[in-house]
Formats: structure tokens, sequence, C-alpha cells
């Protein structure tokens, strides 16, 4: 029987404690100030790399001599050994 009073007293004295800890982060929150939400950019246009199709933004593509658009200067390179000048 005292076991059983025991553990009634560690659990009411846990349950105490965890509600305490929630209601000062609760409380704590509310009186924080949640920060603005950055500024986003104006959205971009997006481009398909004409070698392996990856999508990106168009600030970041390399344009070809013929006018296509690449990922990168490797795959630009490779594209154009690939197919004949004419």
């Amino acid at each position: 029987m005292k076991y059983l009073i025991v553990f009634f007293v560690v659990f009411f004295a846990i349950w105490h404690w965890r509600k305490s800890r929630r209601d000062a982060l609760r409380a704590r929150q509310a009186a924080e100030p949640r920060p603005a939400p950055k500024a986003v950019g104006a959205p971009q246009d997006m481009l398909r790399c004409a070698h392996c199709g990856l999508h990106l933004p168009a600030a970041d593509a390399v344009r070809g001599a013929r006018g296509g658009m690449y990922c990168s200067q490797a795959h630009l390179q490779a594209a154009e050994r690939a197919t004949p000048r004419t």
C-alpha cells in the first residue's frame, strides 16, 4: 500500500512539473513577437538545359552560340561537339 502512495505522489509531482513547464513555455512564446517573414525576390524565369533537361533560373544559364541554353559550360561544350556545324 505504501508503494501505491509513493507512486501517486511521484506521478503527481511529475505531472505538476510538466504542466508548469508547458504553461511557462506558452507564456514565453506569447510574449515574444514573431519575426516578420523575409521578403522574397521577384520570381525568375526558368529555362531547360538543351543537353540534359535540367530546369534552372535564367540568370544561371549559359547561352550557346546557336541560341541554346545550358546548365553548365561542360554541357555547352558537349552539345557543340555532338552536333555538326552547318
